[in-house]
């Protein structure tokens, strides 16, 4: 091989892989009905801005949005034209079969993001487009609208089983969009799935971020490949929530910064303040969150 052909060589691999990077620090999520989705005020912030209270009230967050409350969001919140590229599927793993909901691209995605439901819930629920004052139906139009995929799978339960099935899935969509960012967010219980999948060898060196949703707390986190790599992490939490209090939450959130001595853990809290259980997945703002961390993403 001439010197000159291996200069060219060398040239155009690296500019192809500079080139790819570049790509992937810049995927930043178009708008879709941010004015709908805008935050309340913000009652107080610290941290750096890390740490937020917002002012949250359920005459305005739900009676004013739903035209049937907690049921049926008011129709200006939604667009169900995305069900188009919306699919019911089944795929057959090693760890069970895995029944999910796909909508955008299965193949070629820049980004891929999972919701993992709670106790009593379904694939169903991470779907539904009027329920949460539509905040899932406008996560699915995020990720049908900028070349994504938003996947809601059914799972046997919240143990190593469970996690065995979601990481088999984030392998098989893995490989199909080898380029894609992967977050997962888990609603309540689904948590103790998010604390898994960061804690395995295989989806905690390939997830990108984290989202609890009036969810729980993990320590084993700490000692956890995700945490080693400073995976984005994101809290969403209600203060009236009765089933994982928001001061076991904050004090975990305030962990994380603390056990991560070389520089800032990129983590963020939101606390609707007078919000319960379910507030963070009706309110959570899904472009602004998922844009800070695909910024902040390894």
């Amino acid at each position: 091989m001439s010197f000159r052909f291996r200069f060219f060589y060398v040239f155009v691999t690296a500019t192809a892989l500079l080139s790819a990077a570049a790509q992937s620090q810049s995927l930043s999520l178009k708008p879709f009905k941010d004015d709908l989705f805008a935050y309340p005020a913000a009652l107080s912030s610290d941290t750096n801005g890390a740490y937020t209270v917002l002012d949250y009230h359920e005459l305005r967050d739900i009676n004013q949005r739903d035209e049937v409350p907690e049921r049926r969001v008011h129709a200006q919140y939604t667009d169900t034209s995305v069900r188009k590229v919306q699919q019911d599927l089944l795929l057959k793993t090693d760890a069970g079969d895995v029944r999910h909901v796909a909508v955008g691209k299965t193949e070629g995605a820049g980004i891929i993001v999972l919701y993992l439901h709670g106790q009593g819930g379904s694939r169903k629920q991470g779907v539904d487009d009027f329920t949460f004052g539509g905040n899932f139906n406008r996560l699915k139009n995020l990720m049908a609208g900028n070349g994504g995929l938003y996947l809601s799978p059914d799972f046997p339960d919240f143990g190593d089983k469970g996690a065995a099935q979601v990481a088999a899935l984030i392998d098989h969509y893995a490989e199909q969009s080898p380029g894609a960012k992967i977050f997962v967010a888990c609603g309540s219980m689904g948590g103790a799935l998010c604390w898994k999948l960061a804690a395995r060898n295989d989806t905690g060196r390939r997830i990108s971020g984290l989202l609890l949703l009036g969810s729980l707390w993990d320590e084993s986190f700490f000692s956890s490949p995700a945490f080693r790599r400073h995976v984005p992490v994101f809290f969403g939490q209600g203060s009236h929530d009765v089933v994982f209090p928001v001061e076991k939450q904050e004090a975990f959130f305030r962990a994380i910064i603390a056990k991560s001595k070389a520089y800032p853990y990129p983590t963020r809290f939101v606390r609707f303040e007078t919000g319960t259980h379910g507030t963070p997945i009706r309110m959570t703002d899904w472009r602004g969150t998922l844009n800070w961390m695909l910024s902040k993403a390894p």
